[in-house]
């Protein structure tokens, strides 16, 4: 069996194109798998998993989970909020105590970047970065390529905009590193406000009127405008944003081309995507729900396989 180039997947940027093909490859066998009766199999039975999560997540963190039940792994999830954290301890005493348990492997979601990348440096188990502050979020990218290469044939060549909040986005930048290494062209489309200064510095195209990228593309990945994230107003409105950035069933029908719609999730309906654009022919966002497990999966076996 082939192996990854890495121990862990903290980012894209560590990855090769023949790492992502190989990701893809073992997906698509593990797909065949979870569309069988009996969706299990026996990869990892003698490995623990340990979800460690600073951040709430529900999709990414279900997503993990039912991956490693569908491998027979034994999992444990950990949740800051109600943990020793909160009393003063350290990231690297969490995840000592938690090794000292007999844990092979770490799913870990932090606010700071970088967090998976320092743990790395001081731990032997194997990282997974379910995404870290506004930097990285691999599986997502991953799971977005292996979608446009599942309903499209390939992603070689391809034009695919992210639309939408940039800025905080840790999916635009690992979705970014993934197409272009996969060979796509890619471009970046939102208000001025909430596109990072230096974006074009990698590689993209930079877009600010919405219609001209849906018009360029072949598929659009709309992404959710993070108000969490924002100590400050970018725009004036939601409304305002959504009748400048929203997309339509009506906008995407004047096109006078079928494009591709995706989204990472959870969608503010009405803001970035009409509920008849999120639930039209055009949409693969429930395939890519569906692909996140396989991809998971692929993930996590490969890992394993690394001493």
């Amino acid at each position: 069996m082939s192996k990854l180039s890495q121990k862990h997947l903290l980012g894209i940027k560590d990855l090769t194109s023949e790492d992502i093909e190989l990701i893809f490859e073992t997906a698509d066998n593990f797909k065949e798998v979870i569309n069988r009766p009996v969706k299990k199999v026996p990869s990892l039975r003698d490995v623990t998993i340990a979800n460690v999560f600073f951040e709430n997540s529900t999709r990414t963190r279900l997503s993990f989970e039912l991956a490693q039940k569908r491998l027979s792994a034994d999992t444990i999830n950990f949740s800051a909020s109600n943990s020793s954290v909160k009393k003063g301890e350290t990231l690297l005493d969490t995840v000592n105590n938690i090794l000292a348990m007999k844990v092979d492997m770490i799913v870990m979601r932090h606010a700071s970047p970088g967090a998976p990348h320092y743990l790395a440096k001081h731990i032997k188990a194997n990282i997974v970065n379910a995404g870290d502050g506004t930097h990285e979020h691999p599986t997502q990218a991953l799971l977005d390529a292996f979608s446009i290469r599942e309903k499209l044939g390939s992603v070689a060549g391809k034009k695919i905009a992210i639309i939408g909040d940039i800025l905080h986005s840790r999916v635009a930048l690992s979705n970014i590193f993934a197409l272009q290494k996969l060979g796509a062209k890619v471009m970046v489309c939102g208000p001025p406000t909430l596109l990072p200064k230096f974006i074009g510095q990698l590689g993209v195209e930079v877009e600010f009127d919405v219609r001209k990228a849906l018009q360029w593309c072949d598929v659009a990945n709309v992404l959710r405008i993070q108000l969490e994230r924002q100590q400050i107003k970018y725009f004036p409105s939601l409304r305002e944003y959504s009748l400048y950035y929203g997309i339509t069933k009506k906008l995407l029908d004047s096109l006078k081309k079928q494009i591709v719609i995706m989204h990472p999730g959870p969608i503010n309906r009405g803001v970035e995507l009409s509920s008849d654009a999120a639930d039209s022919q055009h949409s693969i966002i429930l395939d890519q729900v569906e692909n996140g497990v396989a991809v998971r999966m692929a993930v996590l076996y490969l890992l394993a396989a690394r001493p």
